[in-house]
């Protein structure tokens, strides 16, 4: 870990607008729950849209859940990393 300054054009719930050091635009920083229930929110749209959508319009929703797991999944095996308790219960 390491501490450096952000620039943070929004502390909005949810939707804080930051620029990380050493980037050129900035980003949209996302809680861990939220990003978590994201993945949630895309496993059963990606449920309910099986057979419903042609096949290329299922693989890019499917495309989209998987990049929301893979963030999900890195952000998790950081909090590990530190030691840091997840903020939300991976039970259903």
């Amino acid at each position: 870990m390491r501490t450096e300054p952000v620039e943070i054009y929004s502390d909005a719930k949810n939707s804080a607008v930051m620029k990380h050091p050493g980037r050129h635009f900035p980003g949209v920083l996302v809680q861990g729950d939220t990003l978590h229930s994201l993945c949630v929110a895309a496993d059963k749209s990606c449920e309910a849209a099986r057979g419903c959508l042609s096949e290329d319009e299922y693989l890019e929703l499917n495309d989209l859940r998987n990049h929301l797991w893979d963030l999900l999944n890195h952000y998790k095996r950081v909090l590990g990393e530190h030691q840091i308790k997840l903020p939300f219960s991976e039970t259903p």
